[in-house]
């Protein structure tokens, strides 16, 4: 599933520009298609193991009943049931059509969500924070338990350069760096259509998970650089001494 908890769910907020700083502008949410969520009680909907599981694997089936998604979760179709009547509620899912009696199948209505703690009202502020750090935790936990079983991938998957760790370090503009964010935004949307429809797949298509995670070392950034106008000058070299 997709999200910006900046689009599969969320991110921690980045710090204030400063005052001085001004917003740069940039395409809106709605023209990237991506769904913004707003409402306090609807991001605090998502807070929840069980609905967080029934998104994903509505995402792989493209569409489930409770019943069907109670065997693949290991939960009881009542509780299944009760959680995608939750999602419904908020705008996250809705009925696929086609059931029979009382098995409905629900698909879900957005590919990536948007969910940030820039938000005009408080409380939603507030739970865009919190749905962003447990985000995070479970994100995290998931990636650190996955990355550390990488010997037990399938062979064709365990040498691939999508695949691992990767960390560098980049000294961008804030310009340069919205440019980059777009352009990743853009590369990783490329096989997105693949979402929610499993019939859309290539023969041997794996679901493969990929963070972005990005953030300024303001630790760095701190301490002048060689050349820099605001650093301390070189001390003069020492006077030579009479002997």
């Amino acid at each position: 599933m997709s999200s910006d908890m900046s689009g599969r769910e969320p991110v921690p907020r980045p710090p204030d520009a400063a005052p001085e700083a001004t917003p740069l502008a940039g395409p809106t949410p709605a023209e990237l298609g991506v769904h913004k969520i707003t409402d306090a009680r609807a991001m605090r909907a998502l807070a929840h193991p069980v609905r967080l599981a029934l998104l994903e694997a509505l995402m792989h089936a493209g569409t489930l009943t409770a019943t069907q998604a109670s065997e693949l979760l290991g939960e009881s179709p009542a509780n299944c049931a009760f959680h995608l009547r939750t999602l419904a509620k908020y705008g996250y899912v809705v009925e696929a059509g086609g059931g029979k009696g009382r098995e409905r199948p629900w698909r879900r209505t957005h590919i990536t969500l948007q969910i940030t703690s820039d938000q005009d009202d408080p409380s939603a502020a507030m739970a865009a924070d919190e749905l962003g750090q447990y985000w995070l935790d479970v994100i995290l936990d998931r990636a650190r338990s996955n990355l550390s079983r990488d010997r037990t991938w399938p062979a064709e998957w365990q040498h691939n350069l999508l695949l691992g760790q990767n960390e560098h370090i980049l000294y961008v503009t804030p310009q340069e760096a919205a440019e980059l964010g777009m352009e990743f935004f853009r590369l990783f949307r490329r096989y997105e259509e693949r979402e929610d429809y499993p019939e859309r797949r290539p023969p041997g298509a794996m679901p493969i998970e990929s963070l972005l995670l990005s953030y300024p070392l303001l630790h760095l950034a701190s301490r002048p650089a060689p050349g820099d106008a605001d650093a301390p000058p070189d001390e003069p070299p020492d006077e030579p001494q009479p002997e």
